[in-house]
């Protein structure tokens, strides 16, 4: 196991995978392997993938009774839906019959999904309500469409794979205190954009997690967000930021619980940053986008930044926010979906202008995308070695040393 960034296991592990991880340098990025190797990857959607919980989609993205969208995770079809009684499922968009997806379209609202090979009837929570021909015997309450563990978190819907799922009452209590106090749970989704790269999805996260790479690789993200700079060198602006928000008669919380499975709980961390002097929020100028949300009643000048699990990542603006999902695709590709949300009540060409809203994560990731990709190409190069992860990466070093341990463990 990992314990202090600092493998710890005896020489020779029988399984390839496991003596990567022996001989992983602690300190350093991953080897080569982990960025392109098909079995490593395999390990990865069995061991992270199947095991976290995953942020699938803000609620508004079924409002109404009977509504439904299809979500692909990994190899995975997920149909996200909302019942009668108003209540979220989450179910694989696969037939208990024969496996063929029962549900063709990408969103709408039903009330039942019919298989189009043999007829089989499943009710919009999962449950089989009707099977042609079948014998007597035959028990529709067994046959029911694969169901996912839901939670549903100030908006945010999390889905898990896993038979019996982490703990998630960190993550609840944490999200409570960050995205409750900007209102997540009555905004709305005002827009969304996914991006394909040609990349292993951990180089897609290790660039998310770090800023080392902000001042180089985003010079409009750098204008207005301090954390492109060293910590020790923006204490000042941050205390400024809490004293502002504290003004405001609003405690944003802030914890680090990220923490391997083996805890029994799911992973979060929670980390508040500010924008420099005069500016408000992340736009183009620093000027608001939007009305503000939740209880905020002027804008603080502050970020804050949430961690979660292996997948998921969330900013939050007093104007607005975002979700950032890491989805697994291939050995040597992924796909990163924005979500921007604002105030629930905000509407579109009177409150906000879309195009300004969503410019400063467009161009941001659109760098992102570049940069990857050009990491990809490297790492696939034979002679990749990796090298020493600097002081401002310290996240991407936990979250490598989290990654590896979780890949270690059966």
């Amino acid at each position: 196991m990992l314990t202090d960034n600092v493998v710890v296991a005896e020489f020779p592990a029988a399984d390839p995978i496991d003596r990567l991880v022996v001989a992983h340098q602690p300190g350093y990025g991953l080897a080569r392997a982990f960025y392109h190797d098909r079995e490593i990857y395999e390990r990865d959607l069995e061991r992270v993938f199947r095991r976290h919980w995953h942020c699938i989609a803000h609620e508004s993205a079924i409002p109404n009774v009977n509504d439904f969208e299809v979500f692909r995770m990994a190899a995975e079809q997920v149909i996200l839906t909302r019942s009668a009684d108003g209540s979220i499922h989450a179910m694989l968009n696969v037939c208990r019959h024969r496996g063929a997806e029962v549900c063709a379209k990408e969103k709408g609202n039903a009330r039942a999904f019919v298989c189009p090979y043999h007829a089989w009837t499943y009710s919009n929570d999962g449950t089989l309500k009707a099977a042609r021909l079948m014998p007597k015997e035959f028990k529709r309450e067994d046959h029911g469409l694969k169901k996912l563990h839901v939670r549903v978190a100030e908006g945010l819907v999390f889905i898990s794979f896993a038979e019996q799922p982490l703990d998630f009452s960190e993550v609840e209590n944490l999200l409570h205190a960050t995205c409750g106090q900007y209102g997540w749970g009555s905004a709305r989704i005002a827009h969304r954009q996914s991006y394909p790269v040609d990349a292993n999805w951990k180089l897609a996260v290790e660039n998310y997690v770090e800023c080392y790479h902000c001042g180089p690789a985003h010079p409009e993200y750098s204008e207005t967000h301090a954390l492109e700079q060293p910590l020790h060198l923006i204490e000042e602006l941050n205390a400024k930021m809490e004293e502002r928000t504290c003004a405001l008669g609003i405690e944003v919380g802030s914890g680090n619980h990220w923490q391997n499975s083996h805890e029994g709980k799911e992973a979060i961390h929670a980390f508040r940053y500010a924008l420099y002097d005069g500016v408000k929020t992340g736009s183009k100028d620093g000027q608001p986008l939007a009305p503000l949300m939740g209880r905020f009643s002027d804008f603080d000048g502050g970020v804050t930044s949430i961690h979660l699990g292996g997948t998921t990542f969330l900013v939050c603006y007093a104007d607005h926010g975002m979700i950032y999902r890491f989805i697994p695709k291939g050995p040597e590709t992924c796909e990163m979906e924005l979500i921007w949300l604002v105030d629930g009540k905000a509407e579109e060409g009177r409150d906000y202008d879309l195009e300004a809203l969503t410019w400063l994560w467009k161009v941001t990731t659109d760098e992102d995308k570049a940069i990857i990709e050009h990491t990809a190409r490297g790492v696939r190069s034979h002679y990749f070695v990796p090298g020493p992860i600097a002081p401002m990466e310290a996240n991407e070093l936990r979250y490598i040393n989290w990654y590896l341990e979780e890949i270690s463990r059966p």
